[in-house]
């Protein structure tokens, strides 16, 4: 059957955030039905060419069961990553959980570069400027928005 395994003993909440550019966590909580000694592993493959890769930097919890994982080196493309985690126990089967993610949608931009304000007396008023922020995917500046908050001190 495809969803062998005791009912609700896959993982829950899995999320992940892409951050700093090519710096990825992804994070989950175990099966509320799930035995005590359940341990979970997380499988990757970033793009249809890529193999299937098991995750090399586990986030643990105090009882030391899986509970996330730290990626290096992501690289952000125009397909939908595949995430796996499945479970073992000796008790009984755990069921798996997957999930397609756009990785550009999860990821959290750095601020924009090189920001300068030039103010002057007359009616010109301030000229602000600043660079795209960094991100390993996009080369056409224009797919960011901006908003500009402006206080009076």
């Amino acid at each position: 059957p495809l969803f062998a395994g005791m009912n609700q003993s896959a993982i829950e909440n899995f999320s992940c955030v892409i951050y700093n550019v090519f710096l990825m966590n992804c994070t989950w909580q175990a099966g509320r039905d799930a035995p005590a000694d359940t341990q979970y592993f997380l499988y990757w493959q970033n793009s249809s060419s890529d193999e299937e890769m098991e995750c090399e930097l586990y986030i643990k919890d105090e009882n030391g069961r899986n509970v996330g994982c730290r990626f290096q080196n992501v690289r952000i493309g125009t397909e939908k990553a595949y995430f796996l985690v499945n479970g073992s126990s000796k008790d009984s089967l755990i069921q798996f959980y997957d999930e397609y993610i756009k990785l550009y949608k999860i990821e959290i931009l750095t601020a924009p570069l090189n920001v300068t304000a030039h103010c002057t007396r007359d009616s010109a008023g301030c000229i602000i400027t600043w660079h795209p922020p960094l991100t390993s995917h996009t080369k056409n500046a224009k797919c960011f928005q901006y908003e500009i908050n402006i206080q009076n001190k």
